[in-house]
């Protein structure tokens, strides 16, 4: 699976931004899809997850309640819906898929990231 995430950018805070993650090839279904970031001079960390049906849902509790993550199978594409956002968002986020759901990032591929930067 092959992923390209877009949709960064500067934003002020109190703003929103909502990612996209295509993934390429006929496959995307079978695979839960993670969200994760890294903030310079931090590791990366879990944001959000979804199953491959969208009925299982996980976030970090620093962004429940701000973020929404969803996709599309029919489009090949997750999001991740990004409001209220902080300086503490500020990050490069990675989009990654795999066959098993799970918050910890131990995903099988992963897109090449897309950075957001809040200012306050």
């Amino acid at each position: 699976v092959q992923l390209q995430a877009s949709g960064g950018g500067l934003v002020q805070a109190g703003g929103s931004l909502r990612l996209s993650c295509a993934a390429a090839g006929r496959t995307f279904i079978k695979y839960a899809m993670g969200w994760f970031r890294q903030a310079p001079g931090k590791e990366r960390e879990f944001v959000a997850a979804i199953g491959w049906s969208g009925g299982l849902i996980y976030y970090a509790d620093s962004v429940k309640g701000r973020f929404t993550i969803s996709r599309d199978n029919a489009k090949n594409t997750v999001y991740l819906q990004m409001n209220g956002l902080k300086p503490e968002d500020t990050a490069i986020y990675y989009c990654a898929a795999a066959l098993v759901l799970s918050v910890r990032d131990e995903y099988s591929y992963w897109g090449q990231g897309t950075q957001v930067t809040v200012s306050s």
